[in-house]
């Protein structure tokens, strides 16, 4: 997998989970206070930082055969329900995802928790914004650790992520909003495809395949994948029309 590649996947697959977490620390935010909020973020941030440089050095232990094997195999099971999600979306059987609906849902319910203060902080605000960061970032480190891991650069990976995370908070910061307008549903399915291609590719080549190019393969795997879900996408929404 070229360095450009490596990159474009870890920052699209990062930037959809700090979409998430940024709507989460806003509403946290504007409701209970940017004190506790970036507290909040800060300390998920360093937990973070911690597990990624802990998981990251303790790869290259791991004989890269074996761990190709079970890295693809994780991120198919991962890639596979984010696409199963996307095609869903796509073909009008699930709800698109609406960060406005999320920033609502998450701002009314910290309006109406009580205020409990620890440390000088609003509790619920600052765990708000900690348990969002952390669940969204900790899909992150899985990214960025099993990209770079299997291909011996995590730094890379970690480029990518780190661009991402860049300027979602720009965006955040000028927009002082959720970010409504980003394309997240289409984000969703491409990195879903993403993923479910670097699954098949890894998990085949740790089980001792060998791909005709080897890392070259990767784009026809990636058109496979895409072409199967577009036809997916196309085949129930069919099927809603003719039961609607």
């Amino acid at each position: 997998m070229t360095a450009v590649f490596l990159v474009a996947s870890a920052f699209l697959a990062s930037a959809v989970e700090f979409v998430e977490a940024l709507t989460i620390v806003l509403a946290s935010g504007i409701t209970r206070g940017w004190r506790s909020s970036l507290a909040g973020l800060g300390a998920a941030t360093v937990a973070l930082a911690a597990i990624v440089a802990a998981l990251g050095p303790a790869l290259t232990y791991i004989p890269i055969s074996a761990l190709r094997l079970v890295v693809g195999g994780l991120l198919l099971a991962f890639g596979l329900q984010w696409l199963r999600k996307a095609i869903l979306r796509a073909a009008g059987f699930k709800a698109l995802h609406d960060e406005a609906a999320i920033f609502e849902r998450e701002a009314g319910e910290a309006r109406a928790a009580g205020r409990i203060e620890r440390a000088g902080l609003d509790w619920y605000g600052f765990t708000l914004s900690f348990k969002g960061v952390l669940l969204e970032g900790l899909e992150v480190a899985f990214i960025v650790i099993t990209f770079g891991g299997t291909q011996g650069n995590v730094g890379l990976a970690a480029l990518g992520a780190g661009i991402a995370l860049a300027l979602v908070a720009a965006v955040g910061v000028l927009v002082r909003g959720p970010l409504t307008r980003v394309p997240e549903n289409a984000m969703k399915f491409a990195v879903g495809a993403m993923l479910t291609t670097f699954g098949i590719f890894w998990a085949a080549e740790g089980a001792g395949a060998n791909w005709p190019g080897d890392d070259a393969s990767l784009p026809a795997v990636l058109a496979f994948v895409i072409v199967l879900s577009s036809a997916a996408v196309a085949t129930l929404r069919r099927r809603r029309m003719a039961f609607a």
